[in-house]
């Protein structure tokens, strides 16, 4: 995201010279296309391979990422890199949902929530030191060099999985027909709703940060690094926090924490145009958006039943639903001449939507259990 300009300028040279807004709405595809990579995958991997031994799945999926990697930074044309970005997010929800069970597994009974926490907060510490680094080296040596950086990485992360995650097998029981009937719940559906529509305005937003600095507050490309710094500081902050409000009651930590988004994200379009305000907004913005995940993905669980492995990995496939609904909706507003805050006013629009979509699941579950009502 953060070298999204770069790709827009080497790969869509023509459109760049005419409208760089259109160029960079345009790039905003390469987002969407991982994006749905994840949500193909996540349903279908995840069902597929829930009996096999989870470390040697995720050792596996952590050699297709670096593979998608290196094709990602070799492919010749725009089109042939939006194809190798959807293969390369083919494997991420089962990855990071199978790597939730191994850490919700460890951790032990009543801290499921904490569990995932822990894995989560590998990408959101990933924000605070990769992602602006990679922005950087993307600047300096183009944005192919960070994807060869990146495809470096993924292949010592699949050397330390081997060597320190111990042995863990995966449900002899589990079938893909029984992963699938998860789907036969309405709740589930709700919970994926909610991930994707209530975390949409994250991915709106975040996905135009860096035209957001340089455009609305004035600054130089230099200053986009610190402000994925802020967000990621504030996604790791709130990913550890989220976790222990995940235990307490998902669904009423999801209830309480839309509205605060919807909120913020009104103050970060009111304050945009002051640098310091803007960073100030965007670690919050980070901590509240990134303190939602880990509820969404133990309500998940708490409503997939016997599909563990698949509610683990659908928890992504929200995700990236809300990325691509998101980078979609954010370079719309972009493109339609709205200015590069219009998507603060997308993600609050979504962050309401998510939590009505909430309120419903409540209802529901108040009425099939009157005694908690």
């Amino acid at each position: 995201m953060g070298v999204l300009p770069q790709i827009a300028q080497d790969l869509l040279p023509q459109l760049w010279a005419t409208s760089p807004e259109d160029a960079i709405a345009r790039a905003g595809v390469v987002i969407t296309a991982y994006a749905l990579g994840v949500v193909l995958g996540a349903a279908t991997i995840a069902a597929a391979t829930a009996k096999l031994p989870r470390r040697s799945l995720v050792i596996a999926f952590a050699v297709a990422f670096t593979v998608g990697s290196i094709l990602s930074a070799m492919a010749p044309t725009f089109e042939l890199v939006v194809i190798a970005r959807f293969l390369a997010g083919l494997p991420h929800g089962a990855y990071f949902g199978i790597a939730s069970l191994i850490a919700a597994d460890l951790m032990g009974p009543g801290k499921r929530g904490q569990g995932v926490a822990l894995v989560m907060s590998g990408l959101t510490i990933a924000n605070v030191v990769g992602v602006p680094a990679i922005t950087v080296v993307g600047q300096q040596f183009g944005w192919r060099a960070s994807y060869y950086i990146v495809a470096a990485v993924f292949a010592l992360a699949t050397a330390a999985i081997a060597l320190t995650v111990p042995r863990q097998p995966g449900n002899p029981r589990a079938t893909i027909r029984a992963e699938l009937s998860a789907f036969r719940q309405p709740q589930v559906w709700l919970a994926l709703a909610v991930g994707s529509v209530g975390l949409g305005g994250f991915f709106a937003v975040y996905s135009y940060v860096a035209p957001m600095v340089t455009e609305v507050a004035g600054l130089g490309q230099g200053w986009v690094s610190l402000a994925l710094v802020c967000i990621g500081s504030g996604m790791t902050v709130g990913n550890l926090v989220g976790g222990r409000l995940a235990d307490s009651g998902a669904l009423r930590a999801i209830t309480v924490l839309l509205p605060v988004i919807a909120a913020w994200l009104v103050l970060l379009w009111a304050v945009a145009e002051q640098p310091f305000l803007l960073f100030a907004c965007l670690f919050g913005f980070g901590a509240v958006t990134s303190a939602l995940v880990p509820s969404i993905q133990t309500r998940l669980m708490d409503v997939a039943g016997r599909a563990q492995t698949l509610a683990a990995a659908l928890n992504h496939a929200a995700l990236n639903v809300g990325n691509a609904l998101g980078a979609a909706l954010g370079g719309a507003v972009i493109a339609a001449q709205f200015g590069y805050l219009a998507p603060a006013w997308v993600g609050v629009g979504l962050a309401v939507l998510g939590l009505l979509v909430a309120l419903v699941s409540r209802a529901l579950e108040r009425r099939g259990n009157p005694a908690d009502g």
